[in-house]
């Protein structure tokens, strides 16, 4: 009989990250590793000498994060395409010129607002009630009725 053991390997390398026996712990430095998908693959192996395998897929991200305006992944474009981009680190000193990324407002974003307009013009219209109180004063009652001027000439006999 064996000891349990385990075997971890990072993405493809043919050299075990580390080979122990179980139970154990790893340290695994992703500052040594590129930017993009990887993969751990852990191969346990236990006293009667049967093996279990488990596939770790994760991603690093290291390096600032990018941002990309005008592109999305899967998108057709044709003739010259205007792109925007920008990258962000947590390491990187506060800018409030670069607080957000600079993108186009989304034609959702106009709709909603141009409905929430109508909205308010309908509702102003339609809801508006004058107070009682101030039905009869000379804002908001009827308009004077005008009537001819009276002439200063003396009536004839």
């Amino acid at each position: 009989m064996t000891k349990p053991h385990v075997r971890v390997y990072l993405d493809n390398d043919a050299t075990p990250v580390i080979d122990e026996e179980l139970p154990t712990k790893l340290a695994l430095d992703t500052r040594k590793l590129v930017d993009g998908p990887h993969r751990l693959i852990i191969r346990a192996e236990d006293q009667s000498g049967a093996e279990g395998v488990e596939e770790i897929p994760f991603h690093v991200q290291n390096g600032p994060g990018i941002m990309v305006g005008g592109l999305r992944p899967g998108s057709t474009k044709r003739g010259t395409v205007q792109l925007t981009v920008d990258a962000f680190s947590a390491d990187d000193p506060f800018d409030p010129r670069r607080a957000e990324a600079r993108r186009e407002i989304p034609t959702w974003v106009w709709v909603l607002f141009l409905c929430v307009i109508a909205w308010i013009i309908y509702y102003a219209a339609t809801m508006y009630v004058v107070p009682a109180q101030y039905r009869n004063t000379p804002t908001f009652g009827p308009a004077p009725t005008t009537s001819a001027p009276a002439s200063s000439a003396p009536a004839s006999p």
